[in-house]
């Protein structure tokens, strides 16, 4: 049978794929893509939309309790996990047939199925019904990535969990152990704390959130600490034993190993990037630490070849993906689009407190040999913040003390995943200390506080 032609064929339908997938469309291209799975991936399927729907019922359980600071009466307070999940999964269900819509709307042919390169503008589909070949004179690989698996620390789905797992969980836990604490283990955690699990966390490194502000990460870790959670850092989880319906973890700290005894452990160490059978070394691609290797343009050396998203590398975002497939499928269609900067992608956790941040962190910014002008402002200074009894957090700001650019912005607090993008614009728009200071912020919300933090960079700080 012969090869269905297209000008484009995407394999991987996450946030990447069918973004650039349906810009392609729009740019008049006939566009393939290939899902193994679930259309929307990982991230509308078992990612950053489900949890955000967890996330969202642990804040209104812990809201009601609260009940009384707001003059309101809350009798016999508890959840129901299985209706939580059935919540949540019916959010993803709802996203991803969105997904399948807006295919059917820009006309772009999905194919499901498992995908490989069969040579140059080729690649093979293999599903139930049998193989096919498809051609095109761009292929967009975006499969994502995947958990990491260390050894003696894989998910069984029964003691030792990822945040698939996590996400439809077969109990509540008792005694947590999550291992890691990026976004991932982070938002876990604070989700089973919240609903009154025991939680340790363990980071290997020397904080937790350890791409963030160490700033925020203190005032994070201040806060969960406050909340019942044990943290562990510097710490590794060097072997998990399980009998008898336990798991007993070796931890090492300051080299030393005690051992734990938990119910549940979520493993949340990182992830791998998806490129294995897809004949990527085959065609000429470099793959380094499981992820393809790219140029600015996502770009891998081999003609009509691209790839995007998690599978391409740091940062791992979702909305890198979307903004990586935008600029390939322009690319394509024979625009001429800037390359995306990571340092104006915004990283947010939606823990509680809640994280966001984008561009350098202060000591960053001052290894790259910059001398720095940083502002603070606290959410207890915000009428806002007071009047949603949401007086826990700051907003910190990083300048340039030469030329009054925008480095970075850290937050902690309610909300802030929201108002980042506030600073993302101003980073976009390379604004300097002057343009924020000139922007008039309506009062009474939480975006006061990062005019005042940019005030108090320079001094100008009005109710602090």
């Amino acid at each position: 049978m012969a090869a269905r032609s297209f000008d484009m064929i995407v394999i991987g339908a996450g946030p990447g794929g069918y973004v650039c997938a349906i810009r392609a469309a729009q740019l008049g291209l006939n566009v393939a893509i290939v899902e193994r799975e679930n259309l929307g991936g990982i991230c509308l399927n078992w990612g950053c939309i489900p949890t955000k729907a967890l996330l969202r019922s642990a804040e209104v359980f812990h809201l009601m309790h609260r009940a009384k600071e707001f003059g309101l009466k809350a009798n016999g307070i508890g959840y129901d996990l299985d209706a939580v999940v059935k919540r949540s999964r019916g959010v993803a269900r709802q996203l991803s047939s969105g997904v399948a819509h807006l295919m059917k709307k820009n006309k772009v042919t999905v194919v499901m199925g498992e995908a490989k390169l069969a040579g140059p503008g080729r690649v093979s589909v293999t599903s139930d019904k049998g193989a096919e070949e498809l051609e095109a004179r761009a292929i967009v690989v975006a499969t994502g990535a995947r958990a990491r698996e260390l050894p003696g620390l894989e998910a069984d789905g029964d003691l030792v969990w990822t945040y698939r797992h996590a996400l439809q969980p077969r109990r509540m836990p008792k005694k947590l152990l999550v291992i890691g604490s990026g976004a991932i283990g982070i938002e876990f955690a604070s989700f089973f704390n919240t609903l009154g699990a025991d939680t340790t966390v363990v980071e290997v490194m020397e904080r937790i959130l350890p791409v963030e502000d160490a700033e925020v990460s203190a005032f994070a870790k201040k806060q969960f600490l406050k909340q019942g959670m044990k943290i562990l850092e510097q710490a590794t989880v060097k072997k998990l034993d399980r009998a008898g319906g336990k798991v007993t973890a070796h931890v090492e700290t300051g080299g030393r190993t005690e051992t734990m005894e938990f119910d549940t452990v979520i493993s949340a160490v990182g992830i791998v990037g998806n490129v294995e059978g897809l004949g990527l070394e085959d065609a000429g691609v470099k793959i380094d630490r499981s992820h393809v290797v790219t140029d600015a343009f996502c770009r891998t050396g081999v003609e009509g070849l691209f790839a995007i998203g998690d599978v391409a590398g740091a940062p791992w975002l979702a909305h890198k993906a979307s903004h990586e497939g935008v600029m390939v499928a322009e690319l394509i269609a024979g625009g001429h689009p800037h390359p995306i900067k990571p340092g104006s992608i915004a990283g947010c956790t939606y823990c509680q407190p809640q994280v966001a941040s984008v561009g350098l962190t202060e000591a960053r910014a001052k290894e790259k040999g910059y001398e720095v002008k940083v502002g603070r402002f606290p959410f207890i200074g915000n009428g806002k913040a007071i009047a949603l009894g949401e007086a826990e957090g700051f907003v910190k700001t990083v300048f340039d003390a030469k030329t009054g650019e925008l480095l970075g912005a850290h937050m902690v607090g309610a909300e802030v995943t929201e108002l980042i993008q506030g600073y993302v614009v101003g980073r976009t728009l390379e604004t300097t200390e002057a343009e924020l200071m000139e922007t008039v912020f309506p009062h009474p919300t939480l975006s006061e506080m990062m005019h005042e933090s940019v005030l108090d960079a320079y001094g100008r700080a009005i109710h602090f």
